[in-house]
């Protein structure tokens, strides 16, 4: 077989001008190297095989691999062909300097990731290859915006046997996300005429801005030791809530709550959206059913295998009222936006049973972390109250009042990333100000890095401790 520039499994794109051939080649390639679009140690084609690419006489393209052998910028050697030379690369006059890129932190106990070192490759990988084997031929083309059919029906059974929710595929829109899920529904909702969207008074900024961006401004709610209080809710109109596990606080949503907001959702015709986003995972207490199953025509389920698998799937659903799914794919889009591959996977995954199996392995995990959180803070740190722990992948550590900024300082000069509370408040200017406290999400380090993570943490809250001096 020849030899081609495809077949060293190097693809450049180059476009020789100039006075001469030789010489627009000859800068061409200066240039490819210079800018850094061939990387030190990269093998270049047989001076053969990229005349024939280019359309150039072989004599022309050996000349300008000479000329560029003798300037420096290119070796050869005898069976190892030519490379690109190991040297600085000096970029080009006027380029952007490239800014450093920011240190990632030793140690991580930010909210919101699972343990990603944990997520099943090798039963992904398994699951993937069965689901490509059955798929059918147009299953890869441009596909209906709700998503697969495998998936959508995978999803129906899987929400109504593990978290109660009433679904058939009909009702189920794969989205990219929660953020997606919340895109879509606030650009529905704000063309339905809904003004303004009530959320809770925790919760995470990020989704606060995504509303608000799509034409609804948010409305934070009371919250106490029962959780948000629904009976402010104005007639009519959305409210988002996380009723499982309240983020970031972990409070359970009141039943005699729960009740309320579902009846001020029939009675006024209002539309409840509920996210869902750690409900597998649960430790010291009975399971807390979706909202959703109180009445599917007033509550919009959201979830997604963030939490349970990774984020980085990016995979999430919307199980809607009839009416709603089908404005949802409206706006979605003609076609299917999400990876037809990884939905016909994660069909594959839940149906074999694999998803199942994941899930009650990492909740044995998550765990025995929060247990080893709770058991070395009360050793080490007893002046550190822990809650919001029944259930999720992350705790609240209450602190000492005025030491929150504190602990961050230290903990950043630790090298340990970590989210306070404050900024999950959504009254900046409110009266009832959050507690100093933070937000420590435990399962997001990987095995190898826990018992490191957690000594850290434990030497950061050392500046909380009253006994300490910290002026």
């Amino acid at each position: 077989m020849t030899e081609t520039w495809a077949t060293l499994g190097v693809d450049l794109h180059l476009e020789p001008s100039g006075p001469g051939v030789r010489r627009g080649l000859t800068d061409a390639l200066r240039e490819a190297v210079r800018g850094g679009r061939l990387a030190p140690g990269t093998r270049l084609p047989s001076s053969r095989s990229l005349a024939a690419d280019l359309g150039l006489a072989r004599n022309t393209v050996a000349a300008a691999y000479s000329d560029l052998v003798a300037e420096g910028w290119l070796t050869a050697r005898q069976g190892s062909g030519t490379r690109v030379a190991d040297r600085s690369v000096v970029p080009s006059a006027g380029a952007a300097p490239r800014r450093p890129a920011r240190a990632r932190p030793r140690h991580d106990l930010r909210a919101g990731s699972p343990d990603l070192a944990s997520f099943p490759r090798a039963a992904w990988l398994r699951a993937a290859r069965r689901a490509l084997a059955v798929a059918p031929y147009d299953a890869l083309g441009y596909g209906d915006p709700r998503g697969r059919p495998e998936l959508r029906a995978a999803l129906a059974g899987y929400l109504a046997r593990v978290r109660g929710v009433r679904a058939d595929p009909e009702r189920v829109v794969v989205c990219a996300g929660f953020a997606h899920a919340l895109q879509l529904l606030a650009t529905v909702l704000s063309a339905r005429g809904v003004r303004t969207l009530a959320v809770e008074s925790y919760g995470l900024d990020a989704h606060w801005r995504l509303a608000e961006t799509a034409g609804l401004p948010t409305d934070p709610l009371p919250f106490d030791e029962h959780g948000t209080d629904p009976s402010a809710l104005p007639p009519g109109g959305a409210v988002l809530l996380t009723p499982a596990h309240q983020f970031p606080t972990g409070v359970a949503l009141h039943h005699d709550r729960r009740a309320a907001v579902v009846e001020w959702a029939r009675r006024t015709g209002g539309l409840v959206l509920e996210d869902d986003y750690d409900g597998e995972f649960r430790y010291d207490r009975r399971p807390v059913g979706a909202l959703q199953g109180l009445d599917p025509d007033h509550v919009v389920y959201l979830g997604t295998a963030s939490k349970s698998l990774a984020p980085g799937l990016r995979l999430g659903w919307i199980v809607a009222p009839p009416g709603l799914a089908r404005e949802l794919a409206a706006a979605k889009g003609a076609v299917d936006t999400c990876g037809v591959l990884d939905q016909l996977t994660l069909a594959e995954f839940i149906t074999s049973g694999a998803h199942d199996r994941h899930v009650r392995a990492s909740r044995l995990r998550y765990r025995r972390r929060r247990d080893a959180l709770v058991s070395v803070l009360a050793e080490r740190a007893p002046w550190v109250r822990v809650t919001g722990i029944a259930a999720g992948l992350h705790a609240v550590l209450r602190l000492p009042p005025g030491t929150e900024r504190d602990v961050i300082r230290a903990a950043a000069h630790l090298g340990l990333a970590l989210d306070p509370l404050t900024p999950r408040h959504h009254h900046p200017d409110a009266t009832d100000t959050p507690p100093d406290a933070l937000v420590i999400g435990y399962a997001t380090p990987p095995d190898h890095a826990w018992t490191p993570t957690l000594t850290t943490l434990c030497t950061a809250l050392g500046v909380s401790d009253p006994g300490t001096d910290l002026g």
